[in-house]
């Protein structure tokens, strides 16, 4: 069982960046062969695609509205994943979820592991 924990919300203004980190409790193996992914998700939406990178961090995915913005990267010695986001805007105000699956995938129902998520707010 892989247990994941997101941290490094808060609030920020437009424009300011803002690291997201999600530590996996499960080491070594299991964590290099999972592909990580970040979700969001505001009131009232279904979760939207982030971002996602491969295992060993061979491969990203970008959502379109993020691309050039931010950037997604692991870490396999730390099991640790996180999301560099810069030129926040409003609109990236979400919980953002953290994901771990077999499958490097854009899908939601790709990831097998979730994490509690952690607030970004973004002020205009």
């Amino acid at each position: 069982q892989v247990q994941l924990v997101e941290s490094g919300g808060g609030l920020v203004q437009a424009g300011d960046s803002m690291k997201l980190t999600c530590e996996a409790s499960e080491s070594g193996r299991t964590f290099s062969v999972l592909a990580m992914a970040w979700f969001r998700q505001t009131p009232g939406k279904e979760r939207e695609f982030v971002a996602a990178i491969a295992r060993k961090g061979g491969s990203t995915l970008y959502a379109d509205f993020v691309k050039d913005r931010f950037a997604i990267s692991r870490d396999g010695a730390e099991n640790t994943a996180y999301l560099q986001m810069n030129s926040l805007r409003h609109e990236d105000t979400a919980i953002y979820y953290c994901a771990a699956g077999w499958i490097f995938s854009r899908l939601n129902n790709s990831y097998n592991y979730w994490g509690q998520g952690t607030q970004v707010t973004v002020s205009s």
